[in-house]
């Protein structure tokens, strides 16, 4: 069924998350170390893993010197967690600092040999920054920070003014293409008005377009839906995961990091609703044809194009479809289903059955996880998630671990349970899509009209007449509104 973003109540089963993260003992806990070296988690190659630490330590763990350099897993994993306790302005500030007093950088003369040696490395961690999480410089601060800590390193060597310009303009063009996709994302409401769509349906010649008129080929749909998942989770940075489901830790004394959420989890909200909105165009689409047999064609239609999109690796559409079609404006077609060949569905359901925590569909992702890892092209490559099931997982985390344990000490273990799975969701959206846009497709994804729910409703009832009292009562109630 359609799903909300991120709202507890659109979870059912728990996750299947390691339980030992949420209960460690402070007496069980690896002593942090002070300073640059090993570090916490599996993250750093050296040394027992820290499952937790105070900030400082992290923060200490972060910065290079002119003999360390932190894992980029470690990277991934501090970047994307430490904004629960600390802006990323305020962090970049402290790694600054640390460096300046470390390095000697505020002494002059610098000492060259030492600063040849220290700057390729925080040349690669602010690389590393703005690569992964570049809305973090949207930041003025972030920026000015960046500048000034390489302005301090440039006399040493005339190379780093290039790479600072090369960091700063790859930046822009980032931020330039996040803009451009956010102003992009197509707004949907699923309380768009049915009159229209429900009145031609007592004209004899179709006023309105449908999708077997757009495309009649289920492999091409499939594509298509392709490139439009792919588009959305090309747009979603990391950081959402994490600002999805920010609260206030109770053994937190800061105060939260973020003050407009709605803002900063745009994209994956944006995405959840291209999920419900593919559910209420697949139910509008087979409720909508006035005749049984030409039901019938759009329902087999959609499940050849469920299958496809099993084959393909895009396992969001063929959730979203096969949610559409279990709606139970749909499901109650009866005598529409009977004309319909559903073999094919019920193999879907099964792979997509919620039984033992979505067992079935887990596996299949497992297997094209694996297909994607060992690829030779972008089209074996392709791994979109059921992207609600991946949120309550991260949900169901967070909820299960605290931030911070008894001690104060981050609970680190959480955090790299946090970045293994958005690290792998990060690493399946930078697929680029090896099928041919269809303009015209792509633009009845996005815009045809849809149904909502009362509408869908309404259209059940006049294709097959209701069955009970209380279908009866709905459909005399949902007449006069919608059709007036």
């Amino acid at each position: 069924m359609p799903q909300t973003a991120c709202s507890g109540t659109m979870f059912t089963t728990p996750s299947g998350f390691s339980p030992h993260l949420a209960c460690a003992e402070p007496g069980e806990e690896e002593a942090p170390q002070e300073g640059p070296g090993p570090g916490p988690g599996a993250c750093l190659a050296d040394g027992p893993p820290i499952t937790s630490a105070s900030l400082d330590t992290l923060i200490q763990n972060l910065v290079p010197t002119a003999d360390y350099y932190p894992e980029k897993a470690y990277v991934f994993t501090f970047l994307l967690s430490a904004r629960l306790f600390i802006p990323p302005p305020e962090l970049l500030a402290r790694v600054c600092e640390l460096c300046i007093k470390q390095q000697q950088l505020d002494q002059s003369p610098l000492d060259t040999a030492k600063v040849r040696k220290f700057g390729p490395k925080i040349l690669q961690l602010l690389t590393e920054w703005t690569e992964t999480f570049p809305s973090d410089f949207r930041d003025e601060k972030m920026v000015g920070h960046l500048k000034d800590i390489i302005h301090r390193i440039a006399p040493c060597d005339e190379a780093y003014w290039k790479t600072l310009n090369q960091v700063l303009q790859k930046l822009s063009q980032r931020l330039s293409l996040m803009s451009q996709g956010e102003e992009s994302i197509v707004k949907v409401s699923l309380n768009a008005s049915s009159d229209k769509l429900v009145a031609f349906k007592t004209k004899p010649p179709p006023i309105q377009k449908d999708i077997l008129s757009i495309c009649n080929d289920p492999y091409t749909l499939a594509q298509q839906l392709t490139h439009v998942e792919l588009e959305h989770l090309s747009r979603i940075g990391p950081e959402e995961f994490v600002q999805a489901f920010v609260q206030k830790d109770p053994l937190d004394g800061t105060q939260p990091c973020f003050s407009d959420q709605k803002k900063k989890t745009s994209n994956l909200e944006a995405y959840v609703r291209w999920f419900n909105r593919l559910c209420y165009l697949v139910a509008t689409e087979i409720c909508m044809p006035a005749k049984k047999k030409q039901r019938a064609q759009v329902i087999e239609f959609f499940i050849d194009v469920a299958r496809e999109c099993f084959n393909i690796g895009n396992f969001n559409s063929l959730m979203a479809i096969i949610s559409g079609m279990n709606m139970s404006p749909v499901s109650r077609l009866k005598k529409t289903w009977s004309k319909a060949k559903t073999a094919k569905f019920f193999i879907l359901e099964h792979q997509m059955d919620p039984t033992g925590n979505f067992y079935n569909y887990r596996t299949a992702l497992r297997g094209a996880a694996h297909r994607s890892q060992t690829a030779n092209s972008n089209r074996e490559r392709i791994v979109i998630p059921f992207f609600s099931l991946l949120i309550k997982d991260i949900y169901f985390l967070n909820e299960g671990c605290a931030n911070r344990l008894p001690n104060g000490h981050v609970n680190f273990e959480k955090f790299v349970e946090l970045a293994r799975q958005v690290g792998e969701f990060m690493t399946w959206k930078q697929v680029e899509c090896p099928f041919e846009e269809d303009r015209a497709i792509l633009h009845y994804l996005h815009t045809a009209p849809i149904f909502s729910e009362d509408g869908l409703y309404l259209a059940s009832y006049e294709s097959e007449s209701p069955e009970n009292q209380v279908e009866k009562d709905r459909w005399k109630a949902l007449r006069p509104a919608l059709l007036n």
